[in-house]
């Protein structure tokens, strides 16, 4: 694998113009690659240090970034720093993937995108030291959403029932599962704001 680093500087700003939509509007402009395409720029990249073929396999799973960008809407932080933190573990993709392997770049790239945005948003909720381990990281991201498949009240405490369930599903101490909630509900009631996209619409 050559050594060269594949710097951010040709990717558009998803602070564009102050409007997330700009940046949408702009990487759709980006053509998708054929599995052909997307062999040849990898082994272009990755056995002659070619740097425009990197650009260009970055470039077109931009939207894939976006895409997974907007799942996270609602912890509460603004979609286009989620992108920006997508996009550098794209980039962290482009530059080890291997496309002998037989896969495609996206699935190798998923877990990179997933794992530089999940990391950003423990740092903005100031969880960093608590989510070191998989089970807290999974607690995390899980109990929002089981909350609701339990129709579980997201005000205060949850009932013993509840608590059990989630603590049995995610496979984390009961007590972890109390806390985790408290913190996440303490912190949703401080986002007072609807959450807005940089042109002004809310989500």
């Amino acid at each position: 694998m050559n050594t060269k680093t594949i710097n951010a500087g040709f990717l558009p700003s998803a602070q564009l113009e102050g409007s997330l939509s700009n940046y949408l509007a702009q990487i759709k402009k980006f053509p998708m690659l054929s599995a052909e395409e997307e062999y040849m720029l990898a082994k272009s990249w990755r056995n002659r240090g070619d740097l425009k073929s990197a650009q260009k396999l970055v470039t077109s799973h931009l939207r894939l970034v976006a895409k997974m960008a907007m799942g996270y809407r609602g912890y509460g932080l603004p979609v286009s720093e989620l992108v920006s933190e997508g996009n550098i573990g794209l980039m962290k993709a482009v530059k080890k993937f291997d496309p002998e392997k037989g896969f495609r770049l996206a699935t190798y790239a998923m877990w990179w995108i997933k794992a530089s945005m999940q990391e950003y948003i423990l740092r903005s909720w100031s969880l960093v030291k608590m989510g070191t381990t998989t089970a807290q990281k999974k607690l995390f991201f899980n109990l929002k959403k089981l909350k609701n498949q339990l129709s579980a009240s997201t005000i205060g405490d949850l009932n013993p029932e509840h608590v059990d369930e989630i603590s049995k599903k995610l496979n984390v101490k009961k007590e972890e599962v109390v806390s985790m909630n408290r913190r996440l509900y303490g912190k949703e009631k401080s986002l007072n704001a609807p959450i807005k996209n940089e042109d002004g619409s809310e989500w």
